[in-house]
């Protein structure tokens, strides 16, 4: 048995958040591969299925962001699942926006849910870690993750999402170079949007420059024609 868990934080005030792309990449599993309905549990939302013949339980903690931990040790003690079939979905600050990183184990780097999650677990679980970018300055990063996703970021979280709910029987399975390369061929740049033709200013003449190679005769009796 696997446990997926994503981080966020519960309600329709922060549903869009940057913060809560976590619980983004949950819904979008849990509805491209006919998981069960999501029920309450272990302090969270909790629903069921199957990913390449294993068992997976998603789980997106209610607790709030700061204290997650207490949902997912809950999960992982009543189900008995070890710390390294544990996968948590999270928000990246230092990965670009749309770009997806896989890691197990490792430091919280100051994320609240991370370090919620290792208070109650130690830190040997797995990581997707989902960039959402940075706002460029360490004091508006409290206000950067708690707003909303903008227009301007929809193709690529889509993109991402997509890419996601295509791959999670790759994490299942636990070929997690496979689920990269899933994710990554969804969010290449040329999926994204096509190239921009070039202006007509900018177009290249496929016929060779004949002028060059005409005598001076030549020439004089081209301005006649």
């Amino acid at each position: 048995m696997k446990l997926f868990v994503g981080l966020g934080n519960p309600g329709a005030k922060y549903a869009q958040n940057r913060h809560n792309i976590g619980f983004m990449a949950l819904n979008r599993i849990a509805e491209d591969h006919a998981f069960s309905p999501w029920r309450t549990k272990f302090q969270g939302h909790i629903c069921e299925g199957m990913l390449d013949n294993t068992k997976v339980l998603l789980l997106k903690p209610t607790t709030f962001m700061n204290i997650s931990g207490q949902s997912v040790g809950e999960a992982a003690r009543f189900h008995k699942v070890p710390l390294d079939q544990i996968t948590v979905f999270h928000d990246e600050l230092d990965l670009a926006p749309g770009k997806m990183r896989l890691k197990q184990g490792g430091g919280h780097a100051g994320h609240n849910g991370l370090r919620s999650i290792h208070a109650h677990l130690g830190p040997e679980y797995a990581r997707v870690r989902l960039g959402i970018g940075h706002p460029g300055h360490k004091d508006a990063v409290a206000g950067f993750v708690l707003q909303d996703f903008t227009k301007v970021d929809q193709e690529w979280l889509a993109a991402l999402l997509n890419g996601i709910g295509n791959g999670a029987a790759h994490l299942a399975s636990g070929d997690g170079s496979k689920f990269m390369n899933t994710v990554a061929l969804q969010t290449a740049p040329s999926h994204l949007s096509k190239s921009p033709k070039p202006k007509s200013s900018q177009a290249v003449d496929p016929k060779p420059l004949v002028a060059e190679t005409h005598s001076p005769m030549q020439r004089l009796l081209d301005k006649f024609k």
